[in-house]
């Protein structure tokens, strides 16, 4: 097991084009040998498995369902939970270690040239929320910095000392929350310094507080005098190790080399064409430890680019993600003033 994490984190940290099909094959028969649930889903798809793009992808919904190791149960160290806040149950990501998954986090911020500016997290810490891998993520990004944290382990987003922190500096930082909690930052005006960005994450699943894009980002660029291409979106999921990423609005969200997508057509289930929207399909290197393809429930248009649109979530199916989560746990902590 080892050997195949080391060759993984070789090719994160130097990811040769050719490289990619014959390590990802070389993944998918690792873990269809090693995951016995896994192999009895492809077995019972009976797919010729001669490329990237036909590694049977597990539904996303399967993390909620059942244990998808590749690795020992025993040698389990770390757990990831999707929120799970609506009695749906909650996915699970065991990891036996996370080595992967701080590699991806990092050489995908490389891989984008994205800034090294101090942070401010609208997140919990890692400490607080240790079933987080959005947290975790943060916890990565800042070298474990917890004053970095702006969200305590009650869910009350400390906004005055966000201000202060904010006041303090003339220099550029990067914002990093999810969407809901920027909104519930209310219209508090937070003028970031220049040259400063806003990563948001976690759409808006279940909240009954959609908001259109366009307008979100309107709405930072003006309550944090940046413009709006200087406004991120990570999108990633407590299934992956790695993340997309887009910069301001109407372009492509798009992946670092070890990260791959198809879109599927639903009446085929086979790849769609460029320009017809159908459900999102990832093939990650980095989810060594589970499976690395998954058929997630947001659709997308491919893109000339080679990225993807994000279309949201398919309307049928159930609200989930760290963006509700978050938003849940701070309308606890409003309702309920320690």
């Amino acid at each position: 097991m080892l050997l195949l994490e080391n060759e993984i984190l070789q090719y994160l940290g130097n990811p040769v084009e050719e490289r990619f099909e014959p390590l990802a094959l070389k993944i998918f028969e690792f873990q269809r040998a090693r995951n016995p649930i896994y192999a009895r889903y492809c077995n019972s798809l009976a797919v010729e498995v001669d490329s990237w793009k036909r590694i049977p992808a597990v539904p996303q919904q399967a993390f909620k369902r059942t244990e998808l190791r590749s690795f020992p149960h025993e040698a389990t160290t770390f757990e990831f939970r999707t929120s799970g806040t609506t009695g749906e149950g909650y996915g699970r990501h065991f990891l036996p270690s996370l080595d992967l998954y701080e590699a991806a986090v990092q050489f995908g911020w490389e891989f984008f040239r994205l800034p090294h500016h101090p942070f401010a997290l609208l997140m919990q810490s890692p400490e607080d929320a240790p079933f987080s891998s959005l947290s975790r993520m943060g916890g990565f990004l800042t070298a474990g910095q917890r004053d970095r944290f702006f969200i305590t382990k009650d869910g009350v987003l400390e906004k005055d000392r966000l201000q202060k922190f904010l006041g303090s500096t003339n220099q550029a930082i990067t914002l990093f929350g999810t969407a809901l909690a920027f909104l519930n930052l209310d219209s508090t005006e937070l003028r970031l310094p220049a040259g400063s960005i806003l990563m948001e994450t976690g759409g808006f699943k279940g909240s009954g507080r959609e908001v259109a894009k366009e307008v979100l980002y309107e709405q930072l660029s003006q309550s944090f005098g940046i413009p709006t291409s200087a406004i991120w979106n990570e999108y990633g999921m407590t299934e992956l190790s790695s993340q997309f990423y887009s910069s301001g609005i109407g372009n492509s969200h798009l992946g670092p080399p070890w990260l791959r997508f198809v879109v599927i057509n639903p009446e085929t289930n086979e790849e769609a064409e460029t320009g017809q929207a159908g459900p999102l399909k990832i093939v990650d290197l980095a989810n060594l430890w589970s499976v690395l393809a998954i058929q997630t429930q947001d659709l997308a248009v491919a893109q000339p680019d080679g990225g993807f649109i994000l279309l949201g979530r398919d309307p049928k199916a159930l609200p989930r993600g760290c963006s509700r989560a978050m938003d849940e746990l701070i309308r606890r902590s409003q309702a309920c003033p320690p």
